[in-house]
């Protein structure tokens, strides 16, 4: 076989490997053409985006209810809460691109976080917001833990923090304005965050 012949089957060899892996690739987008990651447009929620700042204060509440009632309304509202402002964000609170921290709007009266000692275990001295990105090291909603910081999520945000890789999701922490003794924290990878206690 001569030289060129090689040469041309080479070729078409290489073409054609390179034709069934466009093939697959368009079959694996679904049909549709790949798209450069600039020309994607922008997730609203999570995929590594940051939140500048917390959330700011609620407005005091305007009309005070009975404690029960005002009890019995709150567990009430949460259990039949839907986060999902759009279709494709999380049924969880969760924080858009504008900074808006969507779901952290029931006040500072809100029953479900009171505690009777705040802050029993000191104060979280990690550092806070976008310039101090944690890694969880492992744990679980009840206890985990990252650099020498250990947490509890908040018994009533248990369910938004089931798709959290307790050994691996970058973490932010952000103070909470209204509830005393309560951090925020934020997974970047979701996008979605939970009220966290300080335990040591």
């Amino acid at each position: 076989m001569s030289k060129s012949m090689r040469f041309q089957i080479l070729l078409l060899s290489v073409a054609y490997a390179a034709g069934l892996g466009a093939g697959q690739a368009f079959a694996q987008a679904g049909g549709r053409e790949a798209q450069h990651p600039a020309q994607r447009p922008p997730e609203q929620h999570g995929g590594g985006f940051i939140p500048p700042h917390g959330p700011r204060q609620s407005a005091p509440a305007r009309e005070e209810h009975a404690p029960a009632r005002q009890a019995q309304q709150e567990h009430h509202q949460e259990h039949n809460r839907d986060f999902r402002d759009v279709p494709e964000h999380p049924n969880a609170p969760h924080v858009h691109r504008d900074g808006e921290w969507v779901g952290h709007d029931s006040g500072r009266n809100d029953r479900r976080f009171h505690l009777d000692h705040p802050w029993a275990h000191g104060h979280f001295s990690g550092g806070f917001g976008p310039g101090h990105v944690f890694r969880l090291e492992g744990g679980g909603p009840s206890r985990f833990w990252f650099s020498g910081f250990y947490f509890s999520i908040a018994p009533v945000d248990f369910a938004y923090c089931a798709d959290w890789i307790w050994n691996a999701d970058p973490i932010v922490i952000y103070e909470d304005p209204d509830h005393d003794g309560w951090y925020l924290a934020y997974n970047e990878r979701t996008g979605t965050y939970c009220h966290v206690e300080y335990i040591g």
